[in-house]
């Protein structure tokens, strides 16, 4: 019984710190070159002010619909405590193909903003917006 009333207290917690839960996976940087991408080829118009982007895989690709889709992505955990605490706002530019073994691929930019270290694999929850 006191299992379960400590995990009640932590899932509300969990809930009444942003008040939205989004969906949860896992996250990695990764870096240049990043064109060609999957969703406008060379353009370099479509990455975002402050180069805040992701590639994503299988499961958010929703077959190429996901192209300019924006997220809100939070780092909830990892090894060495990585996290950095607050969130960031990313755009889809890109698929990260069938083998991609993470949920989300960010921009060493838009990863370096919520997490501690460059070369982490963190969880993540994540938002469309």
């Amino acid at each position: 019984m006191k299992k379960l009333f400590g995990l009640a207290i932590f899932l509300f917690l969990l809930l009444k710190q942003d008040d939205v839960v989004g969906d949860v996976g896992t996250a990695a940087s990764y870096g240049p070159p990043y064109i060609p991408t999957a969703c406008d080829g060379n353009s370099r118009d479509q990455f975002p002010p402050g180069n805040l982007f992701v590639s994503v895989s299988e499961g958010l690709w929703d077959n190429g619909a996901a192209c300019g889709r924006r997220y809100r992505i939070r780092c909830v955990s990892g090894n060495n405590r990585p996290c950095k605490g607050g969130s960031v706002d990313v755009r889809v530019v890109d698929f990260c193909g069938d083998s991609c073994p993470n949920t989300i691929l960010m921009s060493k930019d838009a990863f370096t903003a919520i997490s501690r270290f460059h070369r982490a694999k963190i969880n993540v929850e994540y938002t469309q917006i």
